[in-house]
């Protein structure tokens, strides 16, 4: 068999080009059909039956798109011969209607009909002969003229977006700290084990930052979506596959997630609701004010985030089990030895955020959970007032909220965590806290903590003047 003719039935079993006999409009209506379903949510196997494909031609068109709706359109423009036009052109011919009057038929300029009848004419006969449906591919095929990925021409810019996005984590020092990962399969982001530390920043962290880093170097420049497709389109594969898995969410396809909602406790009081909480930290103006929560992993074990609202400089609190945890059995109302006990929270989160200067301690917003049941003595000891969110209100906390699914990536769902030292999470924490953030106007959050501190020493040295 001829490598065309391979490499046909190829692209025909991965549902890149119509079946014999099928029309190529309608196969086009297809996929149509096909990604409006799933833009209506509806599973892939229920989408390809709407569609009227089989189910592994479905299966491939969204494995191949990314997930991702290519936006192919219905109609094309005026400027082009339709498909109707095409089938006009091949019964015309057929019939030996000459190349003016089908131009005349179609109030068509004849040079655009003699170079159609020429140029997608079918090859693989003796005469060529035009066929409205091979006519059709051969316009599509040349009208998407592909072109080489900017990733693939531009190898220094391809090692800047694999550094950012694969970079291992270190501290201070330059040592790396983290577990290796496992390996990549090919399939969706791994669940209950370990993940790769990576420095994770995210395409359009990556895309934002390089017009500050290379300010007179044109050739530095990439789209966020680039980036994205060459991680999930097949046809745009300029970055390895497995690369995915450093992304933040680590899955291998764009596929929606839904959020866990929160719950209540008793040991929110009326004068500690975040509708008591000073105006001045909703606006985001001052900063001081914090937003916290737990992340838990298997074993009851956790790591406390604290997040400031203006800069969004991220702590995190290290939380390790008590001494006896797991030599004997739970007693009940026994004491907390997890590590997250309501004493042990309190002393963990009153050492960390006592570092801080005063200026940077004005309040505290917390999630409903009950670690946090003595946040009256926390208060006593620190001058720190806690206020508690809504319940099942996210959005109030929403800077600690998108902090700790930034942390997912480093401490995964499932894993235990109480085997990180302080100084692991630590360089967890100076990692994020080195990122560019959009909202800073891709400033790092150490950054904009530094241009505060400095502000401030600063008018501190005007008034004693």
């Amino acid at each position: 068999m001829a490598y065309g003719r391979r490499q046909q039935q190829v692209r025909l079993y991965r549902g890149q080009i119509p079946s014999p006999g099928r029309p190529t409009v309608a196969w086009r209506e297809d996929r149509v059909r096909f990604w409006a379903a799933i833009a209506r949510g509806v599973k892939t196997e229920e989408a390809a039956a709407e569609a009227g494909v089989s189910s592994p031609v479905a299966f491939r068109w969204f494995r191949h798109a990314g997930g991702v709706n290519p936006g192919l359109p219905a109609t094309v423009s005026g400027r082009y011969l339709t498909f109707s036009e095409r089938e006009d052109i091949a019964m015309w011919r057929a019939q030996n209607v000459s190349i003016r009057e089908i131009a005349r038929r179609l109030n068509r300029v004849p040079s655009t009909i003699s170079r159609e009848v020429r140029r997608n004419a079918s090859t693989r006969t003796y005469h060529l002969a035009y066929k409205a449906s091979t006519a059709q591919w051969h316009a599509e095929r040349r009208a998407r003229r592909p072109k080489t990925a900017k990733l693939v021409a531009n190898d220094r810019l391809r090692s800047y977006v694999q550094d950012r996005l694969a970079g291992a984590i270190r501290a201070y020092d330059g040592q790396q700290f983290g577990p290796e990962g496992p390996a990549w399969k090919g399939r969706n982001k791994p669940h209950r084990s370990d993940r790769r530390w990576v420095q994770a920043w995210s395409p359009e962290q990556i895309a934002r930052r390089l017009p500050v880093e290379f300010p007179d170097d044109e050739s530095m420049r990439i789209s966020h979506e680039a980036i994205y497709q060459a991680l999930y389109v097949q046809s745009r594969g300029a970055l390895k596959r497995e690369l995915v898995a450093c992304l933040r969410t680590g899955r291998a396809l764009r596929v929606p997630r839904a959020r866990a909602s929160q719950r209540a406790w008793a040991h929110v009081t009326p004068e500690v609701l975040i509708s008591e909480r000073p105006a001045e930290a909703d606006d985001r103006a001052m900063p001081g004010h914090w937003e916290g929560d737990l992340i838990i992993g298997l074993q009851r074990s956790a790591i406390g985030t604290l997040v400031e609202r203006t800069t969004r400089f991220t702590l995190l609190v290290h939380l390790p089990r008590e001494d006896g945890w797991g030599l004997a059995s739970r007693t009940k109302n026994g004491p907390a030895l997890a590590g997250y006990g309501a004493v042990t929270m309190k002393n963990a989160l009153a050492s960390t955020i006592t570092i801080l200067p005063e200026e940077l301690r004005r309040s505290l917003t917390w999630d409903r959970g009950k670690e946090l049941s003595q946040h009256a003595r926390f208060t006593v000891e620190t001058g720190v007032p806690v206020y508690f969110a809504d319940p099942h209100s996210p959005w109030q906390r929403g800077s600690n909220e998108n902090t700790n699914g930034l942390l997912r990536q480093y401490f995964p769902k499932g894993t235990d965590l109480s085997r990180w030292s302080a100084e692991e999470i630590n360089a967890v924490a100076h990692a994020l806290n080195t990122r560019p953030r959009k909202t800073l106007g891709w400033r790092t959050p150490a950054e904009a903590l530094n241009e505060h501190l400095r502000s401030l020493q600063q008018s501190g040295v005007a008034t004693t003047d």
